[in-house]
């Protein structure tokens, strides 16, 4: 006999995914939620056991694949940009499925957006279209979403019953990441520009002077703090924020417009994240002394 079906299920179980899970468990209501979830890394031998070890922390069983992640009445799909419509295609494989939410909360094009929810809405799911809008961390489960699509009233009922912060937008599949991939474009912009500059500043030993200048025009921004967290978040994501700004790009160009920006960041946020740096300490001169040093490393 099949084990029962859990109460959620996620495709793809990285930051999204363990930040809205152990909030969801937070809530008094949803204290004994059960999860499945699978997540590519599982099998790629060299890091599967992290993996796993991400997964029994927080008591999701990982023993299951994508098609059996269909039989959850909610399913999160939270993976890279990149992989977001074979993570639907992946579901959509089952053939038949029985009116499952599926929740694409990947950073992807509204074009992309609709390609996926045809797969879904047409195996018989209903596919929504999730734009995660802020950092999860520290808000878990309630950091604010935006969804669209056919079934938005609906799926908006379900997540706010769960304590989910959500907010429906009208308008069809794409309307939630069209808001979300526009901002994209000064987010992380912003990251790169806060790297290129300051690594630069710190290497031409001027970092304090040009903290200060920045300081002068943009007196509402606290610059100590927020350059050292703009870089980590590049050097410790550029790879998954490049594969979202291609996305980005794909939006831009669909409007009709130019997105020599946009393509701009893919490269950096692409540069800087394969230099696979840790975290490292929270301070600037140490996370600009990192990614100089690694840079440096690679004209060698």
């Amino acid at each position: 006999m099949a084990a029962p079906a859990p109460d959620i299920a996620f495709l793809g179980f990285g930051e999204a995914a363990s930040a809205f899970l152990t909030g969801l468990r937070q809530e008094a209501e949803t204290s004994e939620i059960t999860a499945w979830g699978y997540d590519t890394k599982t099998d790629i031998p060299a890091i599967a056991q992290d993996k796993l070890d991400d997964f029994e922390r927080l008591n999701v069983c990982a023993r299951v694949t994508p098609a059996d992640l269909s039989r959850a009445p909610i399913l999160f799909s939270l993976v890279t940009a990149d992989q977001a419509h074979e993570a639907a295609k992946s579901v959509a494989a089952v053939g038949e499925l029985s009116g499952q939410f599926f929740f694409d909360g990947n950073s992807c094009a509204p074009q992309s957006k609709t390609a996926s929810a045809a797969l879904i809405n047409g195996a018989g799911g209903r596919y929504i279209d999730m734009a995660v809008m802020a950092p999860v961390h520290p808000h878990l489960h309630q950091t604010a979403c935006l969804i669209s699509g056919e079934h938005v009233a609906e799926a908006a009922d379900t997540l706010s019953a769960l304590g989910m912060n959500v907010t429906p937008i009208n308008g069809p599949v794409g309307a939630a990441s069209m808001r979300k991939m526009v901002r994209s474009v000064m987010i992380k912009g912003i990251e790169a520009l806060t790297l290129e500059c300051l690594i630069a500043a710190r290497k031409a030993g001027i970092d304090d002077e040009t903290l200060a200048s920045l300081a002068q025009t943009y007196p509402g921004i606290d610059w100590p703090n927020r350059a050292p967290y703009n870089i980590e978040r590049a050097t410790t994501h550029g790879v998954r924020r490049a594969a979202e700004m291609r996305e980005v790009a794909k939006t831009v160009e669909g409007l009709d417009l130019p997105a020599d920006m946009s393509h701009a960041i893919v490269k950096w946020q692409q540069r800087v994240g394969d230099l696979g740096l840790p975290p490292g300490d929270p301070n600037l001169p140490d996370r600009a002394d990192a990614v100089l040093d690694a840079l440096a490393q690679i004209k060698e």
